[in-house]
């Protein structure tokens, strides 16, 4: 089992001699400059220099197939994306002071894509950000201060989003009004997960906690991605609101059409959240993201607190947000998650039928996890795990891993994917199976 305290797939400082000369500059350089809590990917890391579409390539020009970022979701430096970043800068780039109808265009644009309940947004420039600032608005609007999490959650890295983020490992200690709940599992109902809230509240209320909120990436990503069964999360919000809370859906992930069913996670389960926060995948890395809100939610706080951020929602990362809109749209990127996503599923299984080491296959539109475990006894093992993504790496395929054990495959590549890119990807795990 992996030491929790340290990053999935982090490299090993300790084994930076065993680098080559010029990678061993970089790494030493790097640790001095930006010191010790940044940390690589792989035992072997890579040196990326240049991105195009689902390809990122080295320093000797090799391509390496990304199946794991998220955040440039219509691709790596799409040419419509770049072209709107650089038109908007060469224009104007201000803050949300000034009366401009650009912000107000992609607001009405995303608020699209909603339900009609959630009527407003709010920009910040990071999904950290956005957490935050939807937990400080469920805390004033109820005026409570109790949040239910999953086990192993990830909401962000500020100190609010970061005590209900478990995943961070034991140094980062819950909140102490943080109450965890097991992620959807095996053999659960639909009303499985719900049950375990409400008994998560009774006993927050016992010891003299009320709910504030609920807050679930409806993926449940660092939870070993959980996607099943779909419709799991409308009884989960209707015990929150019950309890008086707020549901919040964490699409940093999950939206922008990842699952390829629906806009946004959420939408599957056919549950409407109070708030939902938006990460970078929104402007394609650009620093912007959001909380879109039921109006009558943000009445008496906006009326009682003044919020600013100072570059959230700047000019030239709407323009890269409005423009990711336009590629998801016109280029049928929800679609292709959906069928490739759907392709992807099923060269995995067929690659798990034969191999006694992967435990199950779970996927959503284009996010999948491949869960290694224990032949003998069936229990997960995160080293069979770690050693199929350096393998891969030497293939040059990019993907991580995820889960509690850090023992799940984590695939997750922008949304262009095709179905020959999932075909170079088979055939490196398989190759990489053979071998490891």
């Amino acid at each position: 089992m992996r030491d929790t305290a340290t990053m999935v797939n982090g490299f090993d400082m300790s084994s930076v001699d065993a680098l080559d000369p010029e990678l061993r500059t970089i790494v030493e350089r790097r640790a001095s400059l930006l010191g010790p809590a940044y940390k690589l990917f792989y035992r072997n890391p890579v040196r990326i220099v240049r991105g195009e579409g689902v390809h990122l390539y080295d320093a000797d020009g090799q391509a390496y197939l990304d199946a794991y970022n998220n955040v440039p979701s219509v691709g790596h430096c799409h040419p419509r994306v770049v072209e709107a970043i650089a038109r908007q800068a060469a224009t104007l780039n201000t803050h949300t002071r000034y009366a401009s109808e650009l912000i107000l265009d992609y607001a009405e644009r995303l608020l699209g894509t909603y339900p009609a309940s959630i009527g407003n947004v709010m920009f910040t420039c990071t999904g950290s950000e956005a957490v935050d600032l939807a937990l400080r608005i469920a805390r004033f609007c109820t005026g409570a201060d109790g949040v239910v999490i999953t086990a192993n959650a990830y909401h962000g890295v500020t100190a609010a989003a970061a005590e209900i983020s478990p995943s961070l490992g034991p140094a980062v200690p819950l909140g102490r009004a943080v109450w965890t709940v097991a992620a959807p599992g095996p053999g659960d109902t639909h009303d499985s997960l719900a049950a375990r809230v409400r008994t998560a509240i009774a006993d927050m209320n016992r010891h003299g906690v009320r709910l504030a909120a609920f807050i679930a990436d409806t993926l449940f990503s660092s939870d070993g991605i959980r996607p099943e069964p779909a419709g799991f999360l409308r009884p989960v919000a209707d015990a929150v609101r019950a309890a008086g809370g707020l549901f919040i859906a964490d699409e940093v992930q999950p939206g922008f059409g990842r699952t390829g069913e629906a806009m946004w996670g959420f939408q599957r389960h056919g549950a409407e959240p109070d708030l939902a926060v938006m990460g970078k995948p929104m402007g394609n890395g650009m620093p912007i993201a959001g909380v879109a809100a039921r109006p009558e939610i943000l009445q008496e706080f906006g009326n009682k607190i003044r919020y600013f951020n100072t570059f959230g929602g700047n000019s030239v990362c709407v323009a890269a947000a409005a423009a990711v809109l336009d590629v998801i749209e016109t280029e049928g990127l929800r679609e292709n998650a959906r069928v490739v996503g759907g392709y992807l599923r099923d060269v995995l299984e067929g690659i798990a039928k034969d191999e006694p080491r992967i435990g199950a296959v779970r996927a959503c539109g284009l996010y999948a996890a491949v869960d290694f475990v224990r032949p003998g006894d069936g229990e997960p093992d995160g080293d069979a795990a770690l050693r199929v993504v350096n393998g891969l790496r030497e293939r040059r395929v990019l993907i991580s891993a995820t889960g509690p054990d850090g023992s799940s495959l984590k695939i997750r590549p922008p949304l262009p994917f095709s179905r020959p890119d999932v075909d170079q990807l088979a055939d490196a795990l398989t190759a990489t199976l053979r071998t490891r």
